[in-house]
């Protein structure tokens, strides 16, 4: 699979162990991070990730900021985008069964580097339900 991945200054820990993570599995990595803990704009680095899932140039994203929801809400300004904030493996889980979430926002001040990696691996591990939720995924995007 090929993956971005892009964080502000709250993330570039999680960044690079999660990058580790996904070579070790063999996926290709694309890196739009910050590498720096002085302060930058995660939006800067949300549409990045948020444009190569836009535009398939991937298969999925993965975005993190200090809350999760500013890189979130920046990610999902774009058409085709649903970018799940997530906290536990349950909700990465739920994200891709129910709603066909494409990019994982990670929430750096509110999980650990490990609970990060492995919420990442359920989500790249988890597949679309489609059926009913399908009905549901078809109705979020405004175009």
């Amino acid at each position: 699979m090929r993956i971005a991945i892009g964080n502000d200054h709250a993330g570039p820990a999680y960044k690079n162990e999660i990058v580790k993570f996904l070579i070790k599995k063999g996926h290709e990595v694309i890196n739009y991070g910050t590498d720096e803990f002085s302060s930058v704009d995660y939006p800067d680095f949300g549409h990045k990730v948020a444009l190569d899932v836009e535009n398939k140039k991937v298969d999925f994203g993965i975005v993190i900021c200090g809350s999760g929801n500013g890189i979130a809400m920046t990610a999902n300004k774009h058409q085709g985008v649903r970018c799940a904030l997530c906290w536990t493996k349950e909700i990465a889980e739920l994200s891709r069964m129910h709603n066909d979430a494409n990019i994982i926002s990670i929430p750096a001040r509110f999980t650990s580097i490990e609970q990060a990696v492995s919420m990442v691996e359920v989500f790249l591990n988890t597949s679309f339900e489609a059926g009913r939720h399908a009905l549901r995924v078809d109705k979020i995007s405004c175009s």
